[in-house]
């Protein structure tokens, strides 16, 4: 058998740009507060809030939107106006709709790949819009599985590997988060490539394994095939 047989994939931010639009909506949700509060941490506020949140509402634009909410009624001593509320609940839906724009080289990657890997896509987030993603993006017909979850830890690829694939050995995770595409992945004894996005969540960021054999890094998907090689040349 050879060493790699399957490959895994993130989708937002690996596959097609997402945080972008959180990062306008955020730019959005403080330019309608600036008249209510004047609060020069907002930004920390906000991401602090919604990081504390995701034990409750998980990952994506709905817990995103509630975290506004609740951000908004704390900084102005719950006397946001509702004209605000509705506003900010406009945005959400923006950032439920928008256009998907696939990240350079993935369609040519998938396609390659395709040929000699089976593909499975692991993301995480709200079912709903990362199946809307998803079909949006026309990228479906390449995986042969795909995963939605609440989160990514060592647990969930353990469980993901086994129904997929034949085993982590034969595996690698492709991803542009650290901490949700990488560690995890690496722990379960898979293989691991880290595609860095330039608007990466802090939340995801956490320190590079560079002496782990099993793990490399790359500026895109176009870069993939030899780093695949290398893996697959490994003792």
């Amino acid at each position: 058998m050879p060493r790699i047989t399957t490959i895994a994939l993130d989708a937002d931010d690996t596959l097609w740009e997402n945080e972008q639009y959180f990062r306008l909506t955020q730019q959005r949700f403080k330019d309608l507060l600036s008249e209510h509060a004047d609060v020069p941490d907002l930004d920390d506020k906000l991401i602090s809030l919604t990081a504390r949140n995701l034990g409750f509402y998980g990952f994506g634009a709905k817990g995103f939107a509630l975290s506004m909410i609740e951000t908004a009624l704390d900084v102005t001593d719950h006397k946001v106006p509702g004209r605000v509320i509705a506003e900010i609940l406009a945005a959400s839906r923006e950032l439920m709709n928008y256009e998907i724009e696939t990240l350079p080289h993935v369609d040519q990657a998938l396609e390659e790949l395709q040929q000699r890997y089976r593909l499975i896509l692991v993301t995480k987030g709200d079912l709903f819009d990362q199946e809307r993603k998803l079909a949006a993006s026309g990228l479906a017909e390449y995986f042969a599985a795909i995963e939605i979850v609440s989160d990514k830890n060592e647990a969930t690829y353990r469980r993901i590997f086994e129904r997929h694939t034949e085993g982590p050995a034969h595996t690698v995770m492709i991803g542009n988060s650290l901490r949700s595409d990488i560690l995890p992945a690496l722990a379960t004894g898979s293989h691991a490539v880290y595609v860095p996005h330039d608007l990466t969540w802090a939340y995801e960021h956490a320190d590079e394994p560079h002496d782990e054999p099993r793990y490399a890094r790359i500026a895109h998907l176009g870069e993939l095939a030899p780093v695949l090689a290398g893996f697959e040349s490994l003792p």
